[in-house]
């Protein structure tokens, strides 16, 4: 199933992605942010479970903000 979420906090407007009935996300994209490392982000976690997507992106940070797209790519696998 494909989902679209709306990140708080970042560059990016929208993250929306694939989650199967496994847990397993595909098909990740950003609209917004930045393009080359969105990009590298979403090949290097792309099969992965929302799980461990989550145990590796937590908490990630972005400059001065408190989340980052990464972060908040980790609260989308999960909120579905």
């Amino acid at each position: 199933m494909t989902y679209t979420y709306k990140p708080s906090g970042t560059c990016s407007s929208s993250i929306t992605f694939d989650k199967d009935e496994n847990g397993i996300v595909t098909n990740i994209s950003f609209t917004g942010g930045c393009n080359g490392n969105l990009k590298a982000i979403s090949k290097l976690v792309n099969g992965m479970p929302a799980s461990e997507i989550a145990e590796k992106l937590s908490g990630n940070t972005c400059g001065f903000r408190k989340t980052s797209c990464a972060d908040q790519l980790a609260k989308a696998v999960l909120s579905v």
